[in-house]
């Protein structure tokens, strides 16, 4: 699991609103987390639903909230939130698909289309912007990209946008329910955590849940999802390797959110062990750690995530050359993890000496995968810079700059790239950077004038 530079990348993107309520200052930040392995499992849970629903799983995003909450909402387009207080409350993988596919019964009924039909002042079309752009904040460095809602009020109407009626909330369960059955997967997890759910209904709206606040729940919800249990023929079943991902997941996340609680486990399998060498990391104590993950890697050695955490941890201490093993090696195990490319590519940038090709292959890896992610960017312009190639360094801090939504900065770093660049690809990029941020300029300055 990466530091919140890397590959567990942390951004105060928006506030409480798309939490659902207006909450104290500290509670008006939305975290997003960033991890392949996480949404990798995310992904494989989504995959059948999503192709039952139309939907392409290359397209839809698992997106991460870092707040302790249980709650999930789609919103920005094809895209899926997750608090993570959710993800560590679901008791198996049958409850999570449940909720993945409610979700993506929305996304497939077109119920996202009334954003734009309540967007009908400036005010309420710049909220929901920040929406729509979230895309852009995800990939940057720091919170510096993301844009805060400093009111209460402006929160509140947001949140009322997000707020699926019960007609919408049916209508999401009856498509959740067939995408379900056609994909061959079970629907009981989705009752018993409706279940659940239903019974908070009643309780004072500050007692319930963030899910049932934008997610209305009914007894006649729950009665649907039951009766066809009871009478559909369908027995659909999880596959057997999903309960182990779903409990590395929740490891995953135990051990970095909450260390202390993750090192009471008791017991010495995989799953608790994984937890507690992310535990011990997070806390500082790399030499009760490193013994633990060496431990995983025996046992798995195949595992990339295994070698990308101890790769992470002697990488954040220093010891730069003890990590460049453990990272090639999760890079050469998961080919399509952009974040670990990205991770290693850095990690060779630092090297004694730099490993300047290596790491401009990598790092432009990384870019395919993950082309949102500025930070690669900036390493890019770092290595290219030590390699004297003043035009692909300058280049590549305007991509960073633009992709950050920082078009001064974007501005004035193609144009020092395309007076360092002979003619080419790299100098019709950064011609096209320079109109693209004159354009996004433009944009701001007639929002603004609206």
């Amino acid at each position: 699991m990466r530091r919140f530079n890397h590959r567990l990348i942390a951004l105060v993107i928006i506030i409480a609103v798309l939490m659902g309520t207006a909450q104290p200052a500290h509670a008006q930040n939305m975290k997003i987390i960033r991890d392949d392995e996480i949404e990798e499992t995310l992904r494989i849970f989504a995959k059948p639903i999503l192709q039952q629903a139309g939907l392409s799983p290359s397209v839809v995003r698992m997106i991460l909230v870092e707040d302790n909450s249980l709650n999930a909402f789609v919103a920005g387009g094809q895209n899926i939130f997750f608090h993570t207080g959710l993800l560590l409350q679901i008791k198996n993988p049958g409850e999570l698909v449940g909720v993945i596919a409610h979700e993506s019964g929305h996304i497939a009924s077109g119920h996202l289309a009334r954003l734009q039909v309540a967007a009908e002042d400036a005010t309420m079309q710049a909220l929901i912007g920040q929406i729509l752009g979230l895309a852009v904040a995800l990939g940057a460095q720091s919170g510096e990209a993301g844009m805060a809602i400093g009111s209460a009020a402006q929160s509140l109407a947001l949140r009322g946008i997000l707020r699926h009626s019960r007609v919408q909330e049916g209508a999401a369960d009856q498509s959740g329910v067939r995408f379900l059955q056609e994909a061959g997967l079970p629907i009981d997890g989705f009752m018993t955590f409706m279940e659940q759910l239903a019974s908070q209904e009643l309780l004072p709206e500050s007692q319930q849940s963030e899910y049932v606040r934008t997610h209305p729940i009914s007894q006649d919800r729950v009665d649907f999802l039951r009766n066809i249990i009871e009478t559909s023929n369908r027995d659909g079943a999880i596959p057997a390797s999903w309960d182990q991902r779903l409990q590395r997941l929740q490891a995953k996340l135990e051990g970095y959110l909450f260390p202390d609680r993750a090192l009471l486990r008791r017991g010495d399998d995989t799953t608790t062990r994984y937890a507690k060498t992310i535990a011990y990391y997070r806390k500082g104590d790399i030499d009760r750690a490193l013994p633990l993950i060496d431990g995983l890697i025996s046992a798995e050695p195949d595992n990339a995530y295994f070698h990308e955490l101890k790769g992470q941890m002697l990488f954040e201490r220093g010891r730069v050359a003890e990590a460049l093993p453990a990272y090639k090696k999760a890079a050469t195990l998961a080919p399509r993890a952009g974040l670990i490319a990205g991770a290693y590519g850095h990690a060779l940038t630092e090297a004694k000496p730099p490993q300047l090709d290596e790491a401009i292959r990598q790092l432009q890896r990384a870019i395919d995968l993950e082309p949102r992610q500025s930070t690669f960017h900036q390493f890019l312009a770092i290595a290219y810079g030590r390699q004297g190639k003043e035009g692909l360094s300058r280049l590549h801090l305007a991509e960073r700059s633009f992709l950050q939504r920082k078009y001064s900065d974007a501005r004035t770093e193609a144009n020092l790239a395309i007076n360092a660049l002979p003619p080419g690809p790299s100098r019709q990029r950064a011609l096209d950077i320079l109109d693209a941020a004159d354009a996004a300029r433009q944009k701001l300055k007639d929002n603004k004038n609206r």
